[in-house]
């Protein structure tokens, strides 16, 4: 069996563009989640007008690619305020249902062929990438090595401009959260009485957490949408959205580094079993006697195993610290 091999396809996923995207997902994630308590089990759906409004604004309207991004974050915070104005004065459970309503109520309508001179329908949109990809200081056709893992140059500069971007929202996510405005996000998480006895008005600070959360949702999916150069509606399905809190719960939710950790180890921890598996069943005579598909599903048993052992012995997550919070809070 080629252990060294099945290591440098996980290494490939610690650090690819997949790793970058569900940061992404999980940075927005955890403003909601970890500083502010709002459960948000819709992440995707603001990921989706991020992607879509690159999509939409460059190819059917004809519109420069720097408009679309713009857009498209817009869109995405649009959707957070519409989605918070009915639901942020009651429990958490409504936002919850809400959220993941209107995540699958968008996929839907993006896919279904009433929208197609728009949306294009389940054939997606493709071909408006080109103004991101002609800035790459890289080879397109050509393959970077590093520590035995290659990268195409359209990824390489994919992942240059992702982890910057990543960098960028740790930094402007530590000064927020260690701001006064951080400390009462974390007073409303902890007690929206007596946040709301001190004067502070709870339903505003809630809305500002969900707004911003769901507009680093939406620069993922921009992220996705020009690293893929393309854009399937049935990508955006509410399974994204767990997979970004799966990286949140073993990061550690309520820290600054907490989502990036998770997001490359998820997708690490993911890729092993993996590589492994297939190796396993591959050749004339396999270790395992299993199918391509029941290998796929083996590797997320496999992974949730994981993560339900670490709840046990480390509730709050890898980087978590467990006064401060905890799952069950």
């Amino acid at each position: 069996m080629d252990i060294l091999g099945a290591l440098q396809v996980s290494l490939a996923q610690l650090i690819g563009p997949s790793a970058i995207f569900y940061a992404l997902l999980a940075i927005g994630l955890n403003l909601h989640f970890g500083y502010a308590g709002l459960l948000n089990f819709g992440q995707i759906g603001f990921a989706l007008l991020g992607g879509y409004g690159v999509g939409i604004m460059t190819i059917t309207y004809q519109q420069p690619l720097w408009v679309g991004i713009l857009v498209g974050l817009g869109a995405a915070g649009l959707l957070a305020l519409v989605l918070g104005i009915p639901t942020l004065r009651l429990r958490a459970d409504y936002l919850a249902i809400v959220t993941i309503a209107a995540s699958e109520i968008l996929r839907l309508v993006f896919r279904s062929t009433a929208t197609d001179p728009v949306t294009k329908s389940t054939n997606g949109i493709f071909g408006f990438a080109d103004p991101f990809t002609s800035l790459s200081p890289f080879d397109s056709g050509k393959q970077y090595a590093f520590l035995g893992v290659k990268f195409y140059g359209d990824d390489l500069w994919a992942m240059v401009v992702g982890w910057t971007l990543v960098l960028l929202l740790c930094g402007l996510i530590y000064l927020l959260t260690h701001s006064p405005w951080g400390r009462v996000l974390k007073a409303v998480r902890e007690d929206e009485d007596a946040a709301r006895s001190l004067g502070k008005n709870v339903f505003v600070y809630k809305m500002q957490a969900l707004v911003l959360g769901g507009v680093i949702g939406g620069m993922g999916g921009v992220f996705n949408a020009l690293q893929t150069k393309s854009i399937n509606p049935d990508f955006y399905s509410t399974a994204q959205t767990f997979f970004a809190f799966g990286a949140l719960i073993l990061g550690g939710a309520a820290t600054v580094f907490g989502p990036v950790l998770g997001a490359m180890l998820f997708w690490f921890l993911l890729s092993i079993p993996d590589a492994l598996l297939r190796q396993a069943i591959s050749g004339p005579d396999p270790l395992l006697n299993l199918s391509e598909q029941q290998v796929g599903a083996t590797r997320f048993v496999l992974l949730g195993i994981l993560i339900a052992v670490l709840m046990v012995f480390r509730p709050q997550g890898i980087l978590g610290n467990k006064r401060e919070v905890q799952l069950n809070a």
